[in-house]
């Protein structure tokens, strides 16, 4: 893979950095989206105070906005945006990674494919679908409801009518 790659989209371009940058740090929804298999889970969403804690409220579920990015969130407040995470942020909380930031969620397993060191799940929360990479020894089942945490240390946002990353 090159050192450095242009994400571009109808002959504009979107984003030009490494490999790492341009999937760790995308500067918009397109570049999100483009970077990862599978792509980058997007949900609607609305940013939320509550008692002094930021929440990304998507309806179905509310995830808890780590404190190091209360600041640059904070003038989204009350406004629509769009929540990402990628699917390799969302974990079996049994197999989760230590020290993570950890935010529980619950959703029906739709479909569930086995790659061998890992497992991709497609999930619904009600009004959202949406995909996990999982370890093996999860062992989810289609039709059950799975028990999940998402890395918040890893989440997006981004503006809804820019689809710009707020930072």
């Amino acid at each position: 893979m090159a050192s450095r790659i242009a994400v571009m989209k109808d002959g504009i371009l979107q984003q030009i950095d490494s490999p790492q940058n341009l999937y760790d740090h995308p500067h918009n929804v397109f570049v999100g989206g483009f970077i990862g298999s599978p792509s980058m889970n997007f949900f609607d969403a609305t940013l939320v105070k509550e008692e002094g804690n930021l929440f990304v409220d998507v309806g179905d579920f509310r995830l808890p906005v780590p404190a190091d990015r209360m600041a640059a969130y904070s003038g989204y407040i009350g406004q629509k945006v769009v929540f990402g995470i990628r699917p390799e942020n969302i974990h079996s909380p049994q197999f989760a990674p230590p020290n993570i930031n950890a935010a529980p969620l619950q959703a029906s397993i739709e479909v569930v494919e086995l790659l061998g060191h890992e497992l991709h799940v497609y999930l619904s929360s009600g009004t959202h679908d949406f995909v996990a990479i999982i370890d093996v020894r999860a062992q989810p089942s289609v039709g059950s409801k799975a028990a999940l945490v998402a890395n918040m240390d890893n989440m997006h946002l981004f503006d809804k009518n820019t689809e710009q990353a707020i930072r």
